[in-house]
């Protein structure tokens, strides 16, 4: 391990110290709820208006990949120009890692301590990786990862995460009056409710859904009504896929 971390320049320091557990409050207290639209222009934009638009570390040094790749594929090979081409790649590629993961901790660390509530959407991560004109922008983002930070920050903090089924008609449903759109095509970015006559975003009118639906499991889920806001959510969602946490506020 010692020769490993000296070649590749790089060392790891552990230092544990005993903490007690204590449950950060949210710091607005008059939005407990948060709902969360993953992208890919953008990273994500939450129902408050809020827009991330994300590092995006891979694009943004992409040129370099390729020159570096490029560099790489000419070396001889088992030569020593050859291992120092793949140390400078490897570094590379490790640095975008840490820009990736150093962006989503801030961002899910910001939202556990501000809401007590997390909507977020059950995204079939791997089948969207298919297409080929988005793989790549896709996988810069690091929405599993997100996912997973997320997960386990607010059950060390006692905030809860509602994942919206898979099939949620976040973006097609209105958020201010439930009606349903037939079909909405994914270039479609703005659209006018038929009924009330509302101009939504796609992508905030989908994190809004996601909020009401957030408020609207929790209140089903500690046997209390909800208000007339949460029960106008559409609520069309696997049980078994929410995740509550036992030490709810």
């Amino acid at each position: 391990m010692q020769r490993f971390q000296e070649r590749e320049e790089k060392w790891f320091v552990s230092i544990t110290v005993e903490m007690p557990n204590k449950t950060i409050h949210a710091a607005n207290d008059n939005q407990v709820a948060v709902g969360i639209d993953l992208g890919v222009s953008c990273f994500a934009i939450l129902s408050t208006g809020e827009v991330v638009t994300g590092p995006k570390p891979h694009k943004q040094l992409l040129a370099r990949l390729k020159r570096l790749s490029r560099s790489l594929s000419r070396k001889q090979k088992k030569s020593k120009n050859r291992k120092k081409a793949k140390l400078k790649l490897s570094r590379l590629h490790y640095r975008i890692s840490n820009i990736r993961h150093d962006s989503l901790h801030k961002l899910t660390t910001r939202v556990i301590e501000n809401f007590r509530v997390v909507g977020i959407e059950d995204l079939h991560v791997k089948g969207m990786m298919r297409n080929r004109k988005l793989s790549r922008s896709i996988a810069d983002m690091g929405w599993h990862e997100f996912r997973r930070q997320l997960e386990y920050k607010a059950l060390t903090q006692g905030k809860n995460i509602v994942v919206a089924d898979r099939w949620f008609a976040s973006s097609k449903t209105c958020s201010h009056c439930s009606y349903k759109l037939k079909s909405l095509l994914l270039s479609q970015r703005e659209w006018v409710c038929p009924q009330c006559l509302t101009k939504h975003d796609r992508d905030l009118n989908a994190a809004k859904n996601l909020e009401k639906l957030a408020i609207s499991s929790i209140a089903a889920a500690c046997g209390v009504s909800s208000n007339g806001t949460a029960a106008n959510a559409a609520v069309s969602y696997d049980m078994t896929k929410q995740e509550f946490n036992a030490k709810s506020a």
